[in-house]
């Protein structure tokens, strides 16, 4: 039996988070709050070909500054089950305008998720479990969501909808890296309580084979709209411990996101969409800068070999 590690990190009390811990570690006799809470995962079979890989993970959420004291409207889930699985789900905040807290359906998806990461229809499926997850959720609303599911051979399967993102980064170079899918700029594909939202079929399926020592980055949109895949691969490598980074990739986007002038990658692909400040201060030289508040939800994971995972 081996016990991946998870280190766990976030910025203020997240009601979804607090719960899935307790309900994800295999050991219940660490507190909730506890800073590093042991995974059990399956047994291993000696006689392997290669070694048997895992995700050692860190993770950090700030919350928008408006919403604070309810913990923001992102959620996320992770699972020791098989290799591992990361997952982040972000609420849209357009149903605050109908009386909705957005937070409700994407807490929801998250907790389904994590319900049926090892039923036997999902078949370790990450595009199956968006579906048996997104049909279990009553909650009026709807979420863009990612979910990356590891296989012990070192497989990566993801599945997404809309524009929570992953990049995956060997060596100091970014191999992969997700697509947003968006209905025009600023609407990105959504499961949703309503018939018109997209659905499981509409998902992006990726495979990618990983190596020992990659690290995968997934964040909510409030990452990737704030902060350059070259300061994510910068900011990884700066780091030994997965919470570390994870920590310290929130905190950077959370300092774009409050920087007026900072030309970031939401405003260039605002201005690439037509979008951008009148004419007039076109003329005086100025243009659309600064960076976006949102909710900020990041995973760093670091595939390791299962034989070498301890507790510390």
């Amino acid at each position: 039996m081996v016990v991946p590690v998870f280190r766990a990190s976030v910025a203020s009390f997240h009601p979804l988070f607090d719960s899935l811990c307790t309900r994800l570690s295999t050991n219940s006799s660490l507190p909730k709050n506890s800073r590093l809470l042991p995974f059990a995962s399956s047994e291993l079979n000696p006689v392997q070909s290669r070694p048997e890989l895992s995700f050692c993970v860190g993770t950090h959420l700030i919350p928008h500054p408006n919403k604070v004291e309810r913990g923001g409207e992102d959620a996320f889930f992770v699972s020791c089950y098989n290799g591992g699985v990361i997952a982040v789900a972000d609420g849209v905040s357009g149903w605050a305008e109908q009386n909705v807290d957005p937070s409700l359906f994407s807490r929801e998806l998250m907790a389904n998720a994590s319900y049926f990461v090892e039923d036997v229809e999902v078949n370790y499926d990450p595009q199956i479990l968006i579906q048996k997850a997104h049909a279990a959720t009553s909650s009026v609303g709807s979420a863009t969501v990612i979910v990356a599911m590891l296989e012990r051979n070192g497989i990566l399967k993801v599945a997404s909808v809309g524009d929570c993102g992953l990049r995956i980064i060997r060596k100091g170079q970014i191999t992969f890296s997700s697509s947003p899918q968006e209905h025009y700029f600023d609407c990105p594909y959504q499961l949703s309580s309503e018939a018109v939202g997209q659905t499981y079929l509409d998902a992006m399926v990726t495979t990618v084979e990983l190596i020992e020592g990659d690290t995968i980055v997934m964040g909510s949109d409030g990452l990737f709209d704030n902060v350059f895949d070259h300061e994510i691969v910068s900011m990884t490598t700066r780091f030994i411990d997965v919470s570390e980074a994870a920590k310290a990739l929130a905190n950077l986007a959370r300092s774009h996101s409050t920087d007026s002038n900072f030309d970031s990658p939401y405003t260039m692909e605002a201005r690439a969409k037509g979008f951008d400040v009148p004419m007039w201060k076109k003329i005086l030289g100025m243009k659309l800068k600064g960076g976006k508040l949102d909710d900020i939800t990041v995973i760093v994971s670091q595939v390791v070999n299962s034989h070498d995972v301890s507790i510390s």
